[in-house]
């Protein structure tokens, strides 16, 4: 099932392999997407579905260097050159829309504001990522720094994030990407009006499960209405404690977030599992009960092989499954996968930031195999 064929929204996909979002910070000036990232996108256009690095919707949403944003001109510009370089080599791709919340740092915030969130509750030991030197993207010279404390959004800020997030996916459409996914995960600004822990709000914004889910589903309404609910998808990650955030109770917090979505009739909805040694695991039930809950395309991402997307896709827990680290030094990873053969590594050391080193380098396995006399 793998290499088969799966629609999503109106748009038929060519395998069931997912590139999921990762962040490269290799953006130019402006926060604007380059030839380069062009190059990147392009060369793993096999992939059934390509979704984008988090893509950051104003300066507010910000939080690390060299990110790219799709808030100017210049930014739409940009990424229409990475669309129309995909699109030629046959691939489908849908950006993500990331509002950081709290997760940030005065240096990088317009006017050096603080970060905002739900609620100005700081994260101890969340880190961020600061341009060192001023050296740029190219120069990778990184510092992690402890995030700023944050101050809690009025209920009119609200509203103005939810049509800045309106305004982003418009502009991903001309731009030329084949739809948007919200990021809802990992602990930024959807994340912490979910989870109890992050929302200590009294308002209609928190407290109840009910109006804890408000935000999340008045974006993506918002959304789904300006380019069209199948063209739409809102990333979730149910057991992670990224960046700070957690749920008292999960299960019952993010089933309902999925009839929820289910409701509003987004295309699909990507499960980010948690990836780190000793993670709590997802189970079965909890699997079973999203899929009755969300009748849509369900993506499964988080440490998956071969022989794991294709038991995910057997058990019908997923539809499309996201393999993350093995794209970044695989531009060809489904043909590899459907061949079974050997895969590159990754270099760690450029990850974030830097040139094409580490990043569109990583050869086929065409190229890397030995000619024979």
């Amino acid at each position: 099932m793998l290499f088969t064929k799966h629609t999503v929204g109106q748009i038929t996909l060519n395998n069931r392999i997912v590139m999921p979002p990762m962040t490269r910070s290799r953006s130019g000036e402006g926060d604007v997407a380059t030839d380069l990232m062009a190059e990147y996108y392009a060369q793993r256009a096999t992939a059934g579905l390509i979704i984008t690095e988090g893509t950051q919707i104003s300066r507010q949403g910000q939080g690390y260097v060299w990110t790219p944003g799709i808030y100017s001109p210049a930014q739409v510009a940009g990424w229409k050159k990475v669309t129309d370089a995909v699109h030629r080599e046959g691939g489908r791709i849908f950006a993500q829309l990331w509002h950081v919340g709290r997760v940030s740092h005065v240096s990088i915030q317009p006017d050096g504001a603080a970060p905002v969130a739900p609620s100005a509750i700081l994260a101890e030991g969340v880190k961020v990522v600061i341009d060192a030197t001023g050296g740029g993207p190219a120069a990778g010279n990184i510092r992690m720094e402890q995030h700023s404390m944050p101050r809690e959004l009025t209920i009119p800020e609200i509203k103005d994030i939810i049509n800045d997030y309106v305004v982003a996916a418009k502009n991903a459409i001309a731009a030329g990407f084949d739809g948007i996914e919200l990021h809802g995960a990992n602990g930024y600004l959807i994340e912490q009006f979910i989870d109890s822990q992050t929302n200590h709000r009294t308002d209609e914004y928190g407290g109840t499960l009910e109006k804890r889910l408000r935000f999340l589903k008045e974006v993506t309404t918002a959304v789904a209405n300006a380019i069209g609910k199948e063209r739409v998808g809102v990333r979730q990650a149910p057991l992670t404690t990224l960046m700070g955030a957690q749920d008292d109770h999960p299960e019952e917090t993010y089933i309902a977030a999925a009839h929820i979505l289910n409701e509003i009739g987004i295309a699909y909805i990507h499960i980010a599992e948690a990836d780190w040694e000793n993670a709590p695991v997802m189970s079965a039930a909890f699997k079973e009960a999203y899929r009755e809950a969300f009748k849509g395309t369900m993506i499964y991402s988080g440490k998956y092989n071969k022989q794991k997307a294709q038991e995910a896709l057997d058990k019908g827990w997923a539809d499309l499954v996201g393999f993350g680290r093995p794209f970044i030094a695989n531009p060809d990873l489904p043909y590899r996968l459907e061949h079974d053969l050997p895969l590159n590594t990754p270099d760690p050391s450029t990850f974030f930031g830097g040139t094409a080193k580490g990043y569109t380098d990583y050869t086929r396995y065409q190229q890397a195999a030995p000619v024979m006399a």
